[in-house]
């Protein structure tokens, strides 16, 4: 009887760790060697070399048009960027970060003697069964909750982020 139970709690057990979602996912498909962001599009895809492997919709900075010049102008960067980071407890679900700002960004800020700002993230949403409507974020590229679980997943530390107008 003892062994009967045991094999029965171990077998509940493989199961319901197998009904158990997780925002963690696993990716064994081409490697994403470029992530190409185009702000007038409101599109992002994720390339191994010239393949688009994955394209989506996306929300940007509160103030989308331009280069992001300081902190707080509600603009997206433009430019050539790397993935430097990642945030598993991010307040937006799962979070992807930018290294802006580059040498670039920094000189052109303390010209106007203020910060470039920082924290640019490629993430989710704020509010998982919100869906905001705009342009919403301080900068960031923002995609759905479902979204940036495959992209966590599929984007390497190191990969190129060109952010196009």
């Amino acid at each position: 009887m003892k062994r009967r139970n045991m094999i029965l709690g171990g077998t509940a057990l493989v199961a319901l760790g197998a009904c158990s979602s997780s925002k963690f996912k696993r990716y064994t498909g081409p490697e994403v060697t470029y992530v190409v962001v185009n702000k007038g599009q409101r599109r992002m895809m994720l390339l191994h070399h010239n393949e688009v492997l994955e394209s989506y919709r996306i929300k940007l900075g509160f103030a989308p048009v331009g280069h992001k010049r300081v902190e707080g102008d509600g603009r997206t960067p433009e430019g050539l960027y790397r993935v430097d980071r990642r945030n598993p407890n991010s307040r937006f679900h799962l979070s992807v970060g930018i290294d802006y700002p580059n040498a670039q960004d920094v000189e052109y800020a303390r010209s106007l003697g203020k910060s470039p700002g920082g924290d640019i993230f490629i993430h989710g949403q704020k509010h998982p069964r919100k869906k905001e409507k705009g342009d919403w974020t301080w900068g960031c590229i923002a995609c759905d909750n479902d979204e940036i679980e495959d992209i966590y997943a599929m984007v390497r530390d190191g990969t190129p982020v060109l952010i196009t107008p």
